[in-house]
């Protein structure tokens, strides 16, 4: 049975709608962009029927909406304090972990005899395209309240985040200077990618890659090289230095 046959049916199963509904906690008016939202590259290459260009359009929203919220949480905090709420809000695990406790991943349309998928962050990706589709469909002010109240209020444990240590750049550096280690993050690869530029970035420890993290920047890279190389290398704790 081809793809979209496959959607389609799905569109139609009372079940689906009402696990979507669910989700949103309204019965949504364009469905085909959701429908957009929930199919993942590995099933559709072509950019029209993918979710990446919503997942770059939710990105923004959604790092927008947090900000703000962030912005009027803390009235007396500085810039500094304010960035690093934000990203330990909406990075990648994090993210991710929200999207699989939503239901994200019963409704998301990929590949499922791709291994490598089923236990990766592309959920968390499709959240974020799933909050492009709702800001097209219902606009940047109702989305606000919606992500407030489906994602920030039910998942985002704003105290506890305070205490959360995610510079993972930090606890390697710490862990590398503690034991002798000549630590680097170099570019291995970069590429265009549906118009944007994707960094691969390697952590390498006394000349050998230990882990690669790819992203649209190349900070964002190096912190995700650098979690997959500290739980790698099994560090637990570290003294932090202050590399960025």
């Amino acid at each position: 049975m081809a793809f979209w046959e496959t959607f389609y049916k799905k569109e139609k199963d009372p079940s689906f709608k009402k696990q979507l509904k669910g989700i949103l906690g309204y019965a949504p008016g364009n469905l085909s962009l959701y429908k957009t939202a929930l199919t993942h590259r590995s099933i559709k290459d072509t950019i029209d029927q993918n979710n990446e260009r919503l997942e770059y359009l939710g990105d923004a929203v959604l790092s927008a909406l947090v900000a703000d919220y962030l912005f009027k949480r803390y009235p007396y905090k500085e810039e500094g304090f304010l960035t690093e709420m934000r990203s330990k809000m909406v990075n990648r695990q994090q993210l991710n972990d929200i999207a699989l406790k939503m239901g994200l991943k019963k409704i998301t349309v990929f590949n499922k005899s791709d291994n490598s998928l089923r236990s990766s962050q592309i959920f968390g990706n499709t959240l974020e395209a799933l909050v492009g589709a709702i800001y097209l469909d219902i606009g940047y002010k109702k989305t606000g309240k919606w992500v407030g109240q489906r994602i920030i209020m039910p998942h985002m444990f704003v105290d506890d985040l305070e205490n959360l240590e995610i510079n993972h750049k930090n606890k390697l550096y710490g862990w590398a200077n503690k034991n002798g280690k000549n630590l680097e993050f170099e570019t291995i690869d970069e590429r265009m990618e549906n118009g944007r530029r994707l960094f691969t970035i390697g952590a390498v420890v006394d000349g050998k890659v230990v882990a690669q993290g790819k992203a649209f920047n190349k900070k964002d890279a190096s912190q995700i090289a650098a979690q997959l190389a500290v739980e790698k290398l099994g560090i637990v704790n570290s003294d932090s230095v202050g590399n960025e």
